[in-house]
């Protein structure tokens, strides 16, 4: 086979790639994903500032919502080193070590969203489907160990990935199909036999995404049949009110996932610009969206934010 192999003694380097086609837009297509970056980064320290400071915010829904508000400005800044390079200043070269510690970044941060949203609708069934125990399922002590393990289970998973992956030999020309490291994308590139990095990845997106998509549509399963027990249709609408921000997070965050999932084991055949749009809604449009669907949902975090706009003093 033609190229040079590398061993685990030369590790490869790996070139990035912007939006394929749009080579002579990179610094208006940078300005772009400057944009997103301010207002993500930005509106989730906003919404982190703001549940700190309102005491009526200091329960275990908003205390969730911090975790998720952490873990998008994480996503925001595992990306930021190398789309700044590759789109404002064209550095396309990455080392491996580099690109497995963004790739090991990406992923934990997306895991960890995961497990958050699961956390977070099973906080939503507690408050609506035992009311009178919401206090006490949901005491501080047990919100710090599910956010615990939230972070414990990301990092469980995420950990092999680059060691399985620094055993293989790379002979090809390392060219990444986006601005980043992506599991899905490297795996492609070794020479050697990938069953078990195939196999490890297959059941780390079962046992994580899988399992947490499968509990969170439980969760919303019990939750409905707890709402369609009400006798009052106000009282319905109300209660499914406040579920209206989860979901909407939810949906944001698996549908692009489902969609970068599909075409990457799938979609050999798919133009490279499909799969660099997909990463692009896939990492920037949750967390970006997240903070705006909180803040024009949630009373308290909209009030605040307008007393801040108007310069009141607090």
């Amino acid at each position: 086979m033609g190229g040079v192999i590398y061993n685990s003694s030369v590790l490869p380097t790996f070139t990035l790639t912007g939006l394929p086609g749009l080579e002579n837009s990179q610094h208006w297509l940078f300005l772009l994903l400057g944009t997103l970056y301010i207002v993500s980064i930005v509106g989730n320290a906003l919404i982190l500032f703001i549940v700190k400071e309102e005491q009526s915010l200091h329960q275990p829904m908003y205390y969730f919502l911090s975790l998720l508000s952490v873990n998008d400005v994480g996503v925001s800044f595992s990306t930021l080193p190398t789309v700044l390079a590759t789109f404002c200043f064209h550095l396309r070269k990455i080392s491996f070590d580099s690109c497995m510690a963004q790739m090991f970044f990406i992923h934990f941060f997306s895991f960890m969203e995961s497990g958050v949203l699961l956390v977070m609708s099973f906080d939503r069934y507690v408050a609506i489907c035992n009311p009178l125990h919401y206090t006490t399922m949901l005491r501080d002590s047990r919100v710090v160990c599910m956010s615990l393990g939230v972070v414990t289970r990301s990092f469980c998973v995420v950990f092999p990935l680059p060691l399985l992956l620094k055993r293989l030999s790379f002979c090809k020309a390392n060219v990444l199909s986006h601005a980043y490291c992506l599991h899905p994308d490297l795996i492609h590139l070794p020479c050697g036999d990938i069953t078990i990095n195939n196999i490890f990845g297959l059941f780390i997106v079962i046992s994580t995404f899988g399992l947490d998509s499968a509990l969170i549509l439980f969760s919303y399963v019990l939750i409905l049949r707890s709402v369609f027990a009400i006798a009052s249709r106000e009282e319905r609408l109300k209660t499914l009110n406040t579920c209206v921000s989860h979901l909407c997070t939810v949906i944001i965050f698996y549908i692009p996932m489902v969609g970068v999932s599909m075409t990457a084991r799938y979609g050999r055949h798919v133009p490279r610009f499909v799969h660099t749009v997909l990463s692009l809604i896939y990492l920037f449009v949750p967390p970006m969206l997240n903070p705006v669907i909180y803040s024009i949902k949630t009373k308290e975090i909209r009030r605040r934010l307008g007393r801040m706009l108007v310069g009141k003093k607090f």
